[in-house]
């Protein structure tokens, strides 16, 4: 079915490109921020290769600049969603018998439009639409999306190599086939790359696609899709719509022909959609592939033999890069007595240093979360910790919505390790911090494995080498991705595969070759070379 002698190399991750001063990287990025902002994009959905416009348009602010326009995209309906389906449906067949060097050279060529001639248009995108710094959007809508598309052809390629063994007067070999139907991918947004890897990496293994972004991301999704469509792209084969979450679910999960979702998103929402799955279990044609990534409540863990410009940094970072919107995001911090007073003293005093504002001011470390909804929740617990006898805020606490959702990098240190914000998901610039007996790691390793029913990422930082090795023993199951001496954050593709457990999902890591097994079925052939004439095996005959 695929030619397993045709290979493709292993690639090497894409450089990040640091915008110096006077560098032609950062006059070029700016020149991309200056067109979009005067473009007034009017944004459609793809379906079927044809642009589709309903003049029900929701309009697009960027979060730090809310008074300024980006645009518009049309919002779609159940008629839309149906419509995607059955254009998906019938671009299955021949999108699932194209050689996969074929395939392949789609998203390879995607790939090589982002790293060139769109490299500051993708991340102009990510900055205004989503409010990421110069550096944040590199790291995500351009490298990080360049090694997915990259290694993902290069983790296929190796997969359909893997071939069984025959015995003699027999050749068996292996089929890797699409699922029988189509896949929804459902983005967040605070990831570009999150978007564009999702529906990709289904599509890749030659399944057919509808993708659901989430309205915060609809700009970089937009321009997304038409670097795929300009990569070739067939019809059909990825179908971009823009609806309601909830009406999604009704059209998709009611349909015969769906055979998988590819999610990240909220816990709620992921747990709502498998249990939908599981009561139509009985009008599918075939058992759907679910895989999803939700949330985490990701921590850092600091022994008594950690240095103390090593535990601020990777708190600095760890939890306020992005404004804390990363999935990965350090938010509840466990500091022993030792140290604890010199590691909250000198992160008040990094936090001073660092500026906030708009994304087109290189010189913002901050800038602002991704809209009001969030703003409001993250406000609220902000304001419940400055009133309660258990939480003292130590650095932060403003906030305001006057010209963007702008959140000061706020810490709490609370006395109490099951306060609420040591426990529940926030999504933003908050770090919790609970101060231990430095005498009592080992019981405090069995309270920061209990704490969260997340299980996305955490951290332990020590010099004692016998503490790291207890605390990764003990803190097994707590973390899908487990840093050491670092932040919690910054996976990188083909390097720190990601994902987590517990209620932080399936845990079928992102950026691996895991991933994609879930979108193939297999299917094994066997045949024999000179076939048997006659019933009897030899130990029927006499002696």
């Amino acid at each position: 079915m695929h030619n397993a002698y045709f290979d493709f190399a292993a690639p090497k991750n894409e450089p990040v490109l640091g915008f110096a001063p006077g560098s032609p990287e950062k006059a070029a990025l700016k020149k991309a921020l200056a067109a979009f902002k005067a473009e007034q994009a009017d944004i459609p959905m793809y379906i079927g290769g044809k642009e589709v416009r309903t003049g029900k348009t929701v309009d697009i602010r960027p979060p730090h600049e809310i008074k300024h326009k980006l645009g518009h995209f049309h919002q779609g309906d159940a008629s839309h969603v149906t419509a995607a389906i059955e254009a998906a449906l019938a671009a299955r067949q021949q999108w699932a018998d194209t050689p996969w060097e074929q395939r392949a050279a789609v998203f390879l060529k995607a790939a090589e439009l982002l790293a060139t001639k769109y490299r500051a248009e993708t991340n102009a995108a990510t900055m205004l639409g989503q409010s990421k710094n110069a550096y944040q959007a590199e790291i995500d809508s351009a490298c990080e999306l360049i090694d997915f598309l990259r290694f993902n052809v290069h983790y296929l390629t190796d997969i359909y190599r893997q071939q069984p063994a025959s015995s003699p007067g027999v050749h068996n070999r292996m089929e890797y086939r699409p699922l029988e139907g189509f896949v929804l991918a459902v983005t967040p947004f605070n990831f570009s790359a999150i978007g564009g890897n999702l529906p990709t990496s289904a599509a890749m293994c030659g399944n057919v696609v509808v993708w659901k972004p989430a309205n915060t991301q609809v700009f970089h999704a937009h321009f997304f899709m038409k670097v795929l469509i300009e990569a070739g792209l067939p019809a059909g084969v990825i179908n971009l719509v823009y609806a309601d979450g909830p009406l999604i679910g009704d059209v998709c999960f009611a349909h015969p022909d769906f055979a998988g979702i590819h999610f990240t998103g909220s816990t709620g929402v992921f747990q709502t959609m498998w249990k939908t799955i599981g009561n139509n279990i009985s009008k599918y044609k075939t058992y759907p592939r679910i895989v999803g990534e939700t949330g985490g409540k990701d921590f850092v863990m600091v022994h008594k033999s950690a240095d103390v410009d090593v535990v601020v940094t990777a708190l600095a970072r760890g939890a306020f890069e992005f404004q804390g919107q990363k999935c990965s995001a350090a938010s509840r911090a466990y500091l022993p007595s030792n140290i604890a007073e010199a590691v909250k003293t000198k992160l008040a005093e990094t936090l001073k240093t660092m500026k906030m504002g708009t994304t087109e001011d290189f010189s913002n470390f901050i800038n602002a979360v991704i809209d009001e909804r969030s703003f409001n929740k993250i406000a609220q617990y902000i304001d419940n910790a400055k009133k309660d006898p258990k939480a003292k805020i130590i650095a932060g606490g403003s906030y305001s919505k006057e010209v963007g959702y702008f959140i000061e990098p706020t810490v709490i240190d609370t006395t109490d390790p099951h306060y609420i914000t040591m426990c529940e998901e926030i999504f933003g610039p908050v770090l919790t911090i609970y101060t231990y007996d430095a005498e009592k790691f080992e019981e405090t390793l069995q309270l920061v494995d209990r704490t969260s029913t997340y299980a996305l990422t955490g951290s332990i930082i020590g010099q004692d080498r016998y503490a790291i090795e207890l605390a990764t023993r003990k803190l097994v199951n707590a973390a899908g991705n487990f840093y050491i001496n670092d932040k919690p954050t910054g996976a990188v593709v083909g390097q720190q595969p990601f994902g987590g457990a517990r209620a932080s999902g399936t845990n079928d890591k992102a950026g691996s070759m895991l991933n994609l097994y879930r979108w193939l079925s297999a299917r094994t052939v066997k045949e024999t070379l000179v076939p048997p004439t006659d019933y009897r095996y030899p130990f029927l005959q006499e002696a």
